[in-house]
């Protein structure tokens, strides 16, 4: 982002400059609506503007100017030594990420301070909000947005940068070897020899890499030589940090790739694989080892963040990565459509379509978003944790990825169930997450379809009856980790397995809730069978409830010590009788 110098705000203009110019002496700016009730002073507050200069398009907000034209300087204490406070407030309450930066009408003195808040612009189609409110600025006023504006944005469609011209490149600025590998990935994706005979204008037209003789941004992604891309697009540069601890802010190795696409690609990997260890699995017949980083994890992890970033931010794709651990960066938030919670199913507009048509073209990625697939497919597959998107927002895409094995008797149990299968009749990505859930105790949390086709292939089975109904991995999972005895637990209860675990619980500690019973029986019954259980014992009066909500709490009740006894006493009479007629000692 741009930063300003004092004289040059000096001569900004409010409306034709996006800037908000506040004079806030004494910090008393607000940071939210505060004690004001009415609306239309509740908005004049720090992040009322922060909304408002982010939907028309970025701007700044300064503070510690007057607004009259020209701005003087009359300084500010607002955030004094609380900057980077007052950004992460700002992205927390807002989802947008300022930045935040102090001037000085006199540098030496330090007098005369002025703070400088710069908005980034909405993302295409989408739109920000104060107190649930879209805001714009009318004048002195912030007011809501007219519902035709609103409209308007939720139907944009972003442009394909990726097809525009790159003015100021030729086709003689294209990387001859990176045209070769093109050439070559072409080929092999589509079994076409004669591709390679084509005059190299020719392949570059008919991918529509060139127009005319203009060269296409994607062109230069994919095919410009070096110098060329630093001096034209260096936000497509991709940024190597290795750090040998998580804990650590600095780097310990930092390589920047500025080639082409076709070149970098194998490059990067290579670095990347330099640091790469593995786990080595030997169990019975299952010999075979787990990379700490999936090579095709990774690969369609960087060409996802080069395919869909927003190369209009001049930010570059940033990959950090440390022993057992892996982030990868990049600018812009999801294309438009795309969410968190529906990135394995929705179809979207990929945000440069040339670029994302030329890569799919020579198979380096899928049309229909498969490579979201293979990431998640992998990664569950090896027995590690789902990848992580949850560090996303609106203005950068963030994946985080685990090298650390959780689990490998999962990774050994799903190898063995499909190596003898063919590509279409492996489990899909939904179903390897629906027995990731299934392992942890989840089922509740599985489809009805997906766990028919599980059970069908004997992948999973069945537990409890009724409203206390479970599912648990095929008794194969359990042999192969050891736990045959942890399956074998996993058959039905009865009740009187369960006041095992529970009675001498309350003998001890005298009452117990609910998450006290759930904790004791974890791995044996799901929280809905422990729950029911206890209520059985409830309308047996073996056990009394007592408070309610979460004060709720349990209690042995005199029936069940009455019970007890008298079991007791039956008991000891039948051991009597026997030893009266010589049967025991």
């Amino acid at each position: 982002m741009k930063r300003f110098t004092i004289e040059q705000l000096k001569y900004l203009k409010e409306s034709e400059d996006k800037i908000e110019f506040k004079r806030a002496e004494q910090g008393n700016l607000a940071y939210d609506g505060g004690t004001r009730t009415k609306p239309n002073e509740r908005r004049r507050c720090i992040l009322g503007y922060v909304t408002a200069l982010c939907n028309e398009g970025g701007g700044s907000l300064v503070i510690g100017m007057s607004d009259n034209y020209p701005h003087k300087v009359v300084g500010t204490k607002q955030s004094e030594d609380a900057i980077g406070e007052l950004e992460s407030n700002i992205y927390r309450d807002t989802q947008i990420r300022p930045q935040i930066y102090e001037l000085y009408e006199d540098e030496v003195l330090k007098k005369g301070r002025v703070l400088v808040i710069t908005v980034p612009s909405r993302p295409i189609g989408q739109v920000f909000k104060f107190e649930d409110v879209p805001l714009m600025r009318v004048g002195e006023e912030l007011k809501p947005m007219s519902n035709e504006v609103f409209f308007n944005i939720l139907q944009e469609q972003e442009p394909d940068f990726s097809a525009t011209i790159a003015e100021g490149v030729s086709i003689a600025d294209l990387d001859e070897e990176a045209i070769k590998i093109l050439r070559q990935k072409y080929v092999a994706k589509h079994k076409n020899t004669d591709f390679l005979t084509l005059e190299t204008t020719q392949v570059l037209s008919d991918l529509q890499l060139i127009k005319g003789s203009k060269v296409t941004f994607a062109a230069l992604i994919l095919l410009g030589k070096k110098e060329k891309i630093k001096e034209f697009l260096p936000q497509a540069s991709v940024i190597l940090e290795y750090r040998k601890a998580e804990n650590l802010i600095a780097y310990d190795n930092r390589q920047v790739y500025c080639e082409p696409f076709y070149k970098m690609i194998e490059l990067l990997w290579h670095d990347i694989n330099l640091r790469n260890d593995k786990i080595d699995i030997n169990e019975n017949s299952y010999i075979f080892n787990i990379p700490f980083f999936n090579e095709e994890v990774i690969r369609e992890a960087i060409n996802n963040a080069i395919a869909h970033r927003d190369y209009k931010r001049t930010s570059e794709i940033v990959i950090k990565q440390y022993p057992q651990k892996m982030i990868i960066m990049n600018a812009g938030g999801f294309p438009l459509g795309v969410e968190i919670d529906n990135l394995l199913r929705v179809q979207s507009t990929p945000r440069n379509r040339l670029l994302a048509d030329v890569l799919a073209k020579t198979g380096i990625v899928e049309r229909s978003g498969q490579g979201i697939d293979k990431i998640f497919k992998n990664t569950l597959s090896e027995g590690k944790d789902a990848p992580d998107y949850t560090h996303s927002d609106s203005f950068r895409v963030e994946l985080h990825l685990s090298a650390i094995i959780k689990d490998k008797s999962f990774a050994i149990f799903l190898d063995s169930e499909q190596r003898d299968l063919a590509e279409e009749d492996r489990l899909s990505v939904f179903d390897v997450i629906a027995l990731d859930k299934i392992r942890q105790g989840f089922s509740q949390e599985v489809e009805k379809d997906i766990i028919d086709k599980l059970l069908r292939c004997r992948l999973i089975e069945k537990r409890g009856k009724t409203r206390g109904i479970y599912y648990i991995l095929a008794k194969s999972y359990y042999e192969i980790s050891g736990k045959e005895a942890e399956y074998s637990q996993k058959n039905d209860w009865d009740i009187e397995q369960i006041m095992l675990f529970i009675m001498p619980h309350l003998k001890k500690f005298e009452k117990a809730k609910m998450k006290d019973f759930a904790k004791l029986l974890e791995g044996h019954l799901t929280r809905r069978q422990v729950r029911i259980a206890v209520e059985k014992l409830v309308d047996l009066q073996y056990l009394i409830k007592e408070g309610e909500g979460t004060g709720t709490y349990y209690r042995i009740a005199e029936k069940y010590i009455e019970d007890s006894a008298l079991m007791i006493r039956a008991l000891d009479l039948g051991m009597e009788e026997m030893r009266k007629r010589g049967e025991i000692a």
